[in-house]
C-alpha cells in the first residue's frame, strides 16, 4: 500500500508541501497569548446611589439585584461589594467554557427584573451590565509637564479623545480612568442668603430642571396653507458659567428677579475631587484597559496602543503618555525566548543525528521531517481552537526530539538492508517499508496514547494539559505520516549502496568517527556489564528502585507546588490603606513617601501615584495606589534585580511607616484571575449576628494567616468601622413646618 509513495516521490513531496502550507496558514492566523484562556467568564453589574452609605446600598440595591441574578444559567458564584460612596458592584463568575456574550445577555435579563425594585435615583443613573475580566491588560497614564493642563483637563481629554476609541477596539471589555473628574458646573449655595428668601436646596433643583433642558418646540406653518414652513429650535442646555448664573429662581416683586448668582457661587470644575494622580511627579490621569472573556489579549493590546500612538500625534503641547502595565512586554520576551530555544533544539537534534548516522544524506532525511511536523501542527491547533502560547510552544519544543524518531527508524532500516548487500536504495527502501510499516504505526499510536489521557482532565488546569497533550499528539501523528510518505521516497533518492572502502589514508572526520564509534562501543559494553551485574544481584536493583521511589515521594511532598510559576512581569503594584476616615491630605503624605522611596530604587523606571482609590482596598480618602514600571529585563540581568528582590527591598524601605498598611505585589502570571498572584477566598456569615462581630472574626483569621511562614501577606478591603454621623428626624416638627422627611434628607 505504501510502496506507491516510494515509486511516486512527487506525490510524497506534494503531501508534505501541503502540510507545510496549511501549517503556515495556521501560524499566520492563530492568536498569540501567554497562556491558554483558562479564566472563567465574568459579568459585572454596576450601579450608583449618590449620597447613600454602604449599608443603604447593600439593602436597597445589592440585595434586590442578587435575588434576581442568583441562579442565572451556568453561574458558578457571585460576589458583591457596596461602598460609602454609593457604589454597588456585583461580579458573576460563570463556568469555564460558557459563552460570555450569552452570559451577559442572561444577566441583563435578570437585572431588568430587578429594576422596578430599585430606588428611582439608581434607575435614573443607570444599572450597567458588562462582560470583562478582573485583571488589566494595559494601564497607561496621560501626563503633562505644561502647567496650563491640569488633571481635570487630562481626565476630560482622555474621556473625549482616547477612551471612546479604545472601547471600540475588538476585545476591550472596559477602559476606565482612575477617578471621576469630568467637567461639571459647581454650584456652592449660600445658606444664609437662601434662608432670607425662604428657599431650600430643592427649589434650586427645580429651577435647574426647568431651565436647563433640551426642548422640541415643533414647527411654524405646518398644515396651515402658508408659503413657508419653519422649524423652531430652542437654545438647549446651558453651556457656560454666565448662563447658569442667570438662572431665574423667582420674582421678588416690583419687576425684580432673584437669580442663581445672587444666592450661590458658581464655577466650572470637576465632578469629583476625591482622587488625585501624578506620574513621576507630574499631573496625570491613569487609564486601565481590561479584556472580554475569550478575546485575543495580544490583539487587544496592539489595537489599544495603536489608538494611543495615533492620538499622540495631536496631543496638546507638553502632554504625553507612558505605559505602566503591558502584558505584551512579557509575552513577546517569553515567546522570543521559546522560539530561540526551538531553533537551538533543532540544531542540537541535527548534530546528534549526524553524529550517530555519520552521513549527511542520511541526516538530511530526519532533519526535513522536523519542520514538516512542527509547522504542520499549527494548522490543527487552529482546528481545535487553540492559540500560540507558551504551553503549545513548549509541547513543540519537546516534540522536536520525538518527531525525528520515525524518520530515523526508517533510515536505519534502509541502512540495514544496504549493509546486507543491497545494491539499489530503491529496493532497500521498498523492502524496509514492508517490514517496519506496522512498527512505525504502532510506535506512533503508543506515543500519542501516552499524551492523550491528560486531555480528559477538567477545570482550568485541564485546559493546560489538554493543549499540551493534543499539540504533542498531533506533531507525532504528522511525523508518522511523514515517515510513511516523504522519508521512504527520500531514502530511495538520497541513500547510496554501501561500497567497501579501499585502504586509504583516513581524513580527520573519518578518524573522529572511528574514535567516537570505539568510545560508544566501549560505553555500550560497560552498560551491558552493569545490566548483567544487576540481573545477577536483583536485590540490589530492587533496593535502588525502592530508594529512588522514597526520594521521589519525599521530594513530591516537600517541594513547593503552584498552579503556574510566578513570573517577573516588569511591574510592581502597591496598595496603601490608612485608618478609616483618614483625610486625603494624610493619604497624600504617605503615598508621596512611597513614591520617593520607589524613585530611589535604580530598577524603577516610571511611577504612577493615585490618591483616593486603592488597587485592592477600594475607594475612599484613606486609600491610595502606586504602580511602578520596572526597567526592561535586558537592563536587569544582575543579581538582586528581579521583581521578588525588588519587592523585598520595598517592604524593608516602608517598614518604618506605622500610620498605614502598605502592601507591594507583582501582577499575576495569568490574566483574568485578579490583580495579584496568590489566591483569594470569601468568608460568609451564616449566623445572622452583628456585622462588627463578623469583622472581628475575619480580622482574627487574617492575623493568624499572617503568622504562617508561607504567607507573605493576607488582607481584606472589608472594613465596617468607618466613623459616620446618624441623622434622627423629628417627624412631628417636620410636619409642623410644612415639610416632608424627604425634603430634609435630600
Amino acid at each position: 500500500m505504501f510502496d506507491r509513495f516510494i515509486q511516486r516521490p512527487v506525490l510524497s513531496t506534494v503531501i508534505s508541501i501541503i502540510i507545510v502550507i496549511l501549517g503556515i496558514l495556521g501560524l499566520t492566523s492563530l492568536p498569540v497569548s501567554q497562556y491558554p484562556e483558562i479564566a472563567p467568564p465574568t459579568v459585572v453589574v454596576s450601579a450608583s446611589y449618590q449620597g447613600a452609605n454602604a449599608d443603604v446600598v447593600l439593602n436597597s440595591v445589592v440585595i434586590p439585584l442578587e435575588e434576581q441574578i442568583n441562579g442565572v444559567e451556568n453561574m458558578s458564584y457571585m460576589t458583591s461589594s457596596a461602598g460609602n460612596d454609593g457604589s454597588a458592584r456585583i461580579t458573576i463568575t460563570f463556568k469555564l467554557g460558557t459563552d460570555p456574550d450569552l452570559a451577559a445577555v442572561n444577566v441583563q435579563n435578570r437585572v431588568a427584573r430587578a429594576t422596578p425594585l430599585l430606588p428611582a435615583e439608581v434607575t435614573r443613573s443607570g444599572v450597567t451590565t458588562a462582560k470583562r475580566q478582573s485583571s488589566n491588560l494595559v494601564i497607561f497614564t496621560l501626563y503633562s509637564d505644561n502647567p496650563n493642563y491640569d488633571q481635570t483637563f487630562l481626565q476630560n481629554y482622555a474621556e473625549i479623545n482616547l477612551v471612546p476609541q479604545i472601547k471600540r477596539v475588538a476585545g476591550v471589555g472596559d477602559a476606565s480612568a482612575f477617578g471621576r473628574m469630568d467637567y461639571s458646573m459647581r454650584i456652592w449655595l449660600k445658606p444664609d442668603v437662601m434662608a432670607s428668601y425662604g428657599l431650600v436646596p430643592n427649589d434650586i433643583s427645580i429651577a435647574l430642571a426647568e431651565q436647563n433642558i433640551e426642548a422640541a418646540p415643533g414647527q411654524f406653518g405646518e398644515q396651515a396653507n402658508q408659503s413657508f414652513q419653519y422649524v423652531i429650535k430652542y437654545k438647549g442646555r446651558l453651556k457656560n458659567t454666565t448662563e447658569f448664573e442667570n438662572i431665574i429662581i423667582k420674582s421678588t416683586g416690583s419687576g425684580k428677579l432673584l437669580r442663581l448668582k445672587d444666592i450661590a457661587r458658581l464655577e466650572l470644575g470637576a465632578m469629583n475631587y476625591s482622587t488625585s494622580s501624578t506620574t513621576n511627579g507630574l499631573p496625570s490621569i491613569g487609564v486601565a484597559i481590561s479584556q472580554t472573556a475569550g478575546s485575543n489579549a495580544k490583539e487587544v493590546i496592539e489595537g489599544s496602543l495603536k489608538v494611543l500612538d495615533e492620538g499622540a500625534k495631536s496631543f496638546p503641547p507638553g502632554v504625553g503618555y507612558t505605559t505602566l502595565v503591558n502584558v505584551n512586554d512579557f509575552l513577546d520576551a517569553s515567546i522570543q525566548k521559546v522560539i530561540t530555544t526551538l531553533i537551538e533544539a533543532f540544531i542540537l537534534v541535527f548534530l546528534v543525528v549526524f553524529l550517530f548516522l555519520q552521513d549527511f544524506r542520511s541526516t538530511l532525511i530526519p532533519a526535513i521531517a522536523v519542520p514538516v511536523s512542527i509547522i504542520g501542527t499549527f494548522f490543527f491547533l487552529g482546528l481545535f481552537g487553540f492559540t500560540i502560547n507558551l504551553l503549545t510552544l513548549f509541547a513543540l519544543l519537546l516534540a522536536i526530539g520525538i518527531v525525528v524518531d520515525d524518520a530515523i527508524v526508517f533510515v536505519e532500516a534502509v541502512h540495514a538492508k544496504l549493509d546486507q548487500g543491497y545494491t539499489s536504495a530503491l529496493k532497500a527502501s521498498r523492502d524496509a517499508m514492508s517490514e517496519i510499516t506496522g512498527a512505525i504505526i504502532s510506535i506512533t499510536l503508543v506515543m500519542s496514547a501516552v499524551f492523550l489521557p491528560v486531555t480528559f482532565i477538567g477545570g482550568s488546569a485541564g485546559v493546560f494539559f489538554k493543549q499540551f497533550g493534543i499539540t504533542l499528539a498531533i506533531a507525532i501523528l504528522i511525523s508518522a505520516v511523514n515517515a510513511l510518505t516523504l522519508s521512504p521516497a527520500l531514502c530511495a533518492i538520497f541513500l547510496k549502496p554501501h561500497i567497501k572502502e579501499k585502504a586509504e589514508k583516513k581524513s580527520l572526520l573519518k578518524r573522529f568517527y572511528a574514535a567516537f564509534n570505539a568510545s560508544f562501543l566501549a560505553m555500550t559494553y560497560r552498560y551491558k556489564k552493569a545490566v548483567g551485574f544487576l540481573f545477577r544481584k536483583q536485590w540490589l536493583a530492587w533496593t535502588i528502585i525502592i530508594v529512588f521511589t522514597g526520594v521521589f515521594a519525599w521530594l513530591l511532598k516537600t517541594t513547593p507546588s503552584t498552579f503556574v510559576p510566578d513570573e517577573d512581569m516588569g511591574t510592581v503594584m502597591c496598595d496603601i490603606a490608612l485608618p478609616p476616615s483618614a483625610s486625603k491630605e494624610r493619604t497624600e503624605e504617605i503615598a508621596l513617601l512611597v513614591q520617593e522611596m520607589a524613585a530611589q530604587i535604580p530598577e524603577v523606571q516610571n511611577i504612577l501615584k493615585v490618591v483616593g482609590t486603592g488597587m485592592i482596598s477600594g475607594s475612599g480618602s484613606n486609600y491610595a495606589l502606586v504602580i511602578m514600571k520596572l526597567k526592561p529585563w535586558s537592563e536587569r540581568k544582575g543579581e538582586g534585580q528581579d521583581v521578588k528582590t525588588i519587592i523585598g527591598k520595598m517592604f524593608g524601605a516602608v517598614s518604618s511607616i506605622r500610620d498605614a498598611k502598605i502592601i507591594f505585589f507583582a501582577p499575576p502570571s495569568i490574566s483574568g484571575f485578579g490583580f495579584s498572584s496568590g489566591f483569594s477566598f470569601e468568608l460568609q456569615d451564616r449566623s445572622g449576628k452583628d456585622i462588627a462581630l463578623f469583622s472581628k472574626v475575619g480580622n482574627d483569621f487574617l492575623t493568624t494567616l499572617n503568622q504562617r511562614p508561607e504567607i507573605q501577606y493576607a488582607s481584606t478591603s472589608f472594613d465596617p468601622s468607618f466613623p459616620q454621623y446618624q441623622i434622627d428626624v423629628n417627624v412631628a416638627k417636620v410636619k409642623e413646618a410644612g415639610l416632608s422627611v424627604n425634603d430634609i434628607l435630600s
